[in-house]
């Protein structure tokens, strides 16, 4: 069933690409969650809630391909802040290769002729 919703359209879309997106934001340098939130939001994702973005932010720790550290805060309590490993890295340019293709093939499809 197509999700008549464009609310709905994009929460599936963003189940399969968060974690790539997230790679991405932290591409752009270590960050800590409410910016990288911040960083995909401005990337035209649109609001990504701590629930969404928190489980992520760990899954990709326990895969090894995000790195984070706590570091005190200076006016306020301390932040965990990410940023990728070496693998993580490599997944984003190998994956990023990969949704790039995909994305170009549905394209491919939906053109209306």
């Amino acid at each position: 069933m197509l999700l008549s919703c464009p609310v709905d359209r994009r929460t599936q879309w963003l189940r399969g690409v968060l974690d790539l997106c997230v790679l991405g934001a932290l591409a752009r340098g270590e960050s800590y969650g409410y910016e990288i939130a911040q960083r995909l939001d401005a990337g035209g994702l649109g609001t990504i809630a701590g629930g969404t973005l928190y489980p992520a932010l760990l899954r990709l720790e326990r895969l090894g391909l995000v790195l984070a550290d706590w570091r005190a805060g200076a006016s306020g309590p301390a932040r965990k802040y990410y940023r990728l490993s070496d693998e993580g890295r490599a997944t984003l340019l190998s994956a990023g290769e990969e949704w790039t293709a995909f994305v170009r093939n549905v394209n491919a499809i939906m053109e209306v002729p």
